[in-house]
């Protein structure tokens, strides 16, 4: 703990990274405040109401992405949603296209040149989604628009594209004069926000309300504590190919000759495969909200045969995690290039052909931990809906009697925990809190001190002044 506390007073010793760290958290603030200001003619009460009804739909996805505002209907009601799918979509185009993967492979030029594409394009996808947004509410039941009108929709599409833009600014001012990733760390901070709420419920129910039994909460909280490790361990988590470099002359340079190692992140598509099968499972719920629809008893029945707590939502979850980890990862790496490359520069894994031989064996080797990154992100985000509100296994044909009598109750019914358990949103926070103290003990490290860890421990810090 002395340690964690040296290196927490080392970062405000030194002068530019106190500057960055406080830069960071002056940018996070503007974009709380900003989260307060309503976009201008909702009536946000009933809107927050329909919310609430709607959690496990379409819109409670977006929610969660912008930390409640799209909930209240703020001018950051978009939230950064459309920047991580113009960023999706850009990195899926770069297979198909040879002229944006041209320019992923020109360095710093090619990177700025799609970052500027990518900011059109979210421009462009902020525009779409808020004249949807404004449409819905306009043509909606429920009364949430004050004014409606061709105004109402021009408004709302000027104030909620300004407020994305804005956001994707202070995303890139953080990146580029703060620590950390800035898009990560606007999500980090919309998601957080709602903690202190969410622990306080947590008290409600063991002392005050008294509906949790003190085994309960012990349970709970040590449950918790179990998965956050359980993510930085697998996140930290890496197979290491070793790769051998032939010596060979340069000019009157004797080059190469050392031995070192290709590493393959267990979890290489992070929290994407996450968002891409949450987002598949929670349209048809949205489909609920259409009249005919809803009126519709083959179509409603079938709609609640994959609604949340249901078992084949989650056989369709973990189904759609794992393909899409396999989808992703071969986006962003292939194994036949990665030894074309590795050959060209006189490099081979010892005991493996280089070339074709290499490549099968990085593919034999990806697609075992691909498909253990998978079984991963399926656990994580499983074991906090089942925590939540439980699976449904009574519901199945000809056994959910026996199961309805014979199984515990909390684990058909769930916990009825409102703490911030979801797969997806504990898994951001972990990684982006990672990512954020690994940037920042490189920082430290750099200038000769102590870092957050002990193995960082080798390099003695020094002690400066303000």
């Amino acid at each position: 703990m002395n340690k964690f506390l040296e290196a927490v007073a080392n970062v405000f010793r030194i002068p530019d990274l106190r500057k960055r760290v406080l830069f960071t958290l002056a940018m996070l603030a503007v974009y709380r405040l900003g989260g307060h200001i309503p976009t201008p003619g909702i009536d946000a009460a009933r809107l927050e109401q329909f919310f609430t009804q709607n959690q496990g739909t379409l819109f409670g996805f977006f929610d969660l992405f912008s930390g409640g505002m799209f909930r209240r209907m703020t001018i950051f009601a978009l939230g950064i949603m459309p920047y991580i799918t113009a960023s999706i979509i850009l990195q899926l185009l770069t297979v198909v296209i040879p002229t944006l993967e041209k320019l992923q492979k020109e360095g710093e030029l090619g990177r700025r040149k799609i970052t500027q594409w990518t900011r059109y394009l979210t421009i462009g996808l902020s525009l779409m989604q808020s004249f949807g947004i404004a449409a819905a509410l306009q043509s909606s039941e429920g009364g949430f628009v004050v004014n409606p009108g061709p105004g109402f929709i021009l408004m709302t599409m000027l104030t909620l594209t300004t407020g994305t833009a804005f956001i994707m600014w202070l995303g890139e001012q953080i990146t580029e004069r703060g620590i950390g990733n800035g898009m990560s760390l606007i999500i980090f901070a919309g998601i957080v926000v709602n903690l202190p709420h969410a622990i306080g419920e947590i008290y409600t129910n063991a002392f005050v309300t008294r509906q949790w039994p003190i085994l309960q909460l012990l349970v709970i909280l040590i449950l918790m504590v179990a998965v956050i490790a359980f993510i930085v361990l697998v996140e930290r988590g890496e197979r290491r190919i070793p790769v051998q470099y032939a010596k060979r002359v340069v000019g009157r340079k004797l080059m190469g000759g050392q031995a070192t190692h290709l590493p393959l992140k267990v979890n290489a598509g992070g929290v994407i495969p996450v968002i891409f099968a949450s987002s598949l499972l929670a349209f048809p719920q949205t489909l609920r909200q259409v009249a005919w629809v809803r009126d519709n008893p083959w179509i409603s029945g079938m709609l609640d045969s994959i609604g949340h707590s249901q078992p084949l939502y989650f056989t369709i979850y973990v189904i759609g995690i794992i393909f899409f980890c396999f989808f992703y990862v071969s986006i962003i790496f292939n194994p036949n290039e990665a030894a074309d490359n590795m050959r060209k520069y006189g490099g081979f894994v010892p005991g493996i052909r280089p070339g074709r031989n290499t490549a099968e064996y990085m593919n034999k080797i990806l697609t075992r931990i691909t498909m253990v990154g998978g079984l991963y992100l399926s656990l994580l985000s499983i074991l906090p809906e089942i925590m939540i509100s439980g699976i449904r296994l009574q519901t199945l044909p000809v056994v959910g009697n026996f199961i309805d009598n014979t199984f515990p109750r909390w684990l058909l019914d769930g916990l009825g925990v409102s703490f911030y358990f979801g797969g997806t949103s504990l898994l951001i926070v972990v990684g982006v809190a990672m990512d954020f103290v690994n940037q920042v003990e490189a920082q430290l490290i750099m200038r000769h001190y102590e870092g957050f860890t002990p193995r960082s421990g080798r390099i003695r810090g020094r002690r400066s002044v303000f």
